[in-house]
């Protein structure tokens, strides 16, 4: 036990931060690495999850050529890979129309899966700990430890909301200070350890700022007869129109469950825009509607996705560890995947760790070179420039896109920056009120229904996740001059504006978050910190 604060502490060799695909591929590829050293290392991976996969959200796509490499024999151990891809489209949206577009090479999805990312990721931690890998789902990682040469040894939990043994002060109830040789931090995106490590060794002094969207998804069960497995449809144009980047995605996915979600850049201008609400309406195009009237909604969530792409991807390692999958950013836009690439890192990340056994190095530098070299690397490079060659719009983005990939093969003389999303705001007194149609309660739901679907929990006397840095700051510009844009891209209703004695001021309901961080990467003052609540707090997707 450290005496210093009367937390457990627990050493390990190598501790890794998430149990999502980049994590637990680096678990196993260690594992699997040490076994053929004849070497006995501890491989810890912490999980903010109620169990693996809880935080995840299902419906992907999943080019399995990492998964080829990790484990070949995938098919054999049951590998929850069931519907190939068989059908691709790509349409243009009007208010009433889809209009057939040709898809982009880097979109073909021939020999893909669709799959429950939830699943896989319950699979894959099935693997790990058969290899002795110890997983501690319902751990957070609240904060990062540093050694006294300012080294990251360790990862500090949060309190677990529980007394083990009934007394005050018991360490289980104040979280554990986990010590390890190295740390992989493989949070997934806008991951709140990483934010602390990347600020604290300024980690994106040479790269660009990153960029995100988010992403609503709904799992839907329909009739057998509008079910088609492994066919795949993407979406652009309307409700979202020629300024606002995103599109739809439709999975038939397997047992009738059809995955449906509209990702929107934060990027956008408008602070009423609503991503939920925009999804809602984009339910009742005749294109969707004809689909899913007849069906059932089962399932809901929502998430942020990195977007920035090759020019936003930080420095990859620091003193004590690195990062690996969505908590660094390799999701590849043009592709609309990023599972393979964050599994590649992960197992780059782990032979990195074995080369590097001793840590004796304080920086694991072979890992930034691997990377450099790999075909993550490639891929990312050649995409580079599709994600910000739609500031200009829907169509010069889509014309630049298939110029870019058709003439040049992404190897393009130049490279388009990046500006942070949360600058990209207008005050609202300069935008139109986006008013959107009311719910039916049959196609579309209001987010307080669609809250209780992804089946979120925190305990209602745990602290407050959701911290405003300034209170004045909120009064005075977010409220006064954006209108409180909280209030709208949240997907989960967290954020109230209430008015009292003439005054605005912002009430959390953070007892609804579901995790998807927008509100930390989109207000426009940085003002709000988004941290992780209580372990195995937060939502629970089957």
């Amino acid at each position: 036990m450290d005496k210093a604060n009367h937390r457990e502490s627990l050493p390990f060799d190598i501790l890794i931060v998430g149990a999502g695909p980049a994590g637990l591929s680096a678990a196993l590829r260690l594992a699997e690495l040490y076994k053929q050293k004849k070497v006995e290392r501890s491989i810890a991976v912490l999980e903010k999850g109620s169990t693996v996969g809880a935080h995840i959200l299902s419906g992907a796509i999943l080019n399995p050529r990492t998964l080829n490499e990790l484990i070949p024999d995938w098919k054999e151990r049951g590998a929850p890979l069931n519907i190939p891809v068989k059908k691709d489209d790509f349409y243009y949206l009007t208010g009433q129309r889809a209009i057939r577009l040709p898809i982009l090479k880097a979109m073909h999805n021939r020999g893909n899966y669709v799959i429950s990312l939830a699943k896989f990721c319950q699979w894959l931690g099935e693997q790990a700990e058969a290899v002795g890998v110890h997983i501690f789902p319902g751990f957070a990682g609240q904060k990062i430890l540093y050694g006294e040469d300012g080294r990251v040894i360790g990862v500090q939990t949060g309190d677990m909301g529980l007394n083990r043994s009934g007394k005050p002060g018991d360490p289980y109830e104040a979280g554990i200070n986990i010590y390890a040789k190295h740390i992989i931090l493989a949070e997934g995106c806008r991951g709140s350890l990483t934010q602390e490590v990347i600020t604290h060794f300024n980690l994106r002094k040479e790269n660009n700022p990153q960029t995100y969207a988010i992403g609503i998804k709904e799992l839907w069960e329909i009739p057998a007869d509008h079910y088609k497995p492994g066919h795949i449809i993407h979406t652009v144009g309307w409700p979202l129109g020629l300024k606002t980047y995103g599109g739809s995605f439709i999975y038939h996915y397997e047992e009738n469950k059809l995955a449906l979600g509209l990702v929107v850049g934060l990027d956008y201008r408008n602070p009423t825009l609503d991503p939920f609400k925009e999804l809602q309406r984009l339910k009742h195009h005749p294109f969707l509607y004809d689909l899913l009237k007849n069906g059932s909604c089962i399932e809901y969530g929502a998430r942020a996705l990195n977007e920035g792409g090759w020019q936003a991807i930080p420095q990859l390692t620091f003193p004590g560890g690195l990062l690996a999958g969505c908590s660094a950013g390799f999701l590849n836009v043009a592709q609309l995947k990023g599972i393979h690439t964050a599994m590649k890192s992960g197992m780059l990340a782990a032979e990195a760790i074995v080369a590097d056994d001793s840590g004796s190095k304080g920086e694991l530098t072979a890992y930034t070179h691997t990377m450099a070299r790999s075909w993550v690397a490639k891929e990312l490079y050649q995409a580079r420039n599709i994600r910000p060659s739609f500031r200009l719009g829907l169509w010069p983005g889509l014309i630049y896109s298939l110029v870019d990939q058709s003439l040049f093969r992404g190897k393009a003389p130049w490279t388009f920056t990046h500006r942070s999303d949360c600058s990209r705001l207008k005050p609202v007194s300069t935008c139109s009120m986006i008013i959107y149609p009311k719910p039916d309660g049959k196609i579309s739901f209001d987010k307080l229904n669609q809250v209780y679907l992804a089946r979120t929990t925190h305990r209602e006397d745990q602290p407050n996740h959701l911290h405003i840095k300034n209170p004045q700051i909120e009064t005075d510009i977010t409220i006064a001059q954006y209108g409180a844009p909280e209030q709208y891209y949240c997907p989960a209703a967290v954020y109230e504006i209430v008015e009292k004695e003439g005054k605005r001021s912002l009430n959390i309901h953070a007892s609804n978050c579901i995790h998807c961080k927008t509100c930390d990467i989109k207000d426009p003052t940085q003002n709000i910190v988004w941290s992780p609540p209580e372990g195995g707090s937060g939502p629970h997707y089957s």
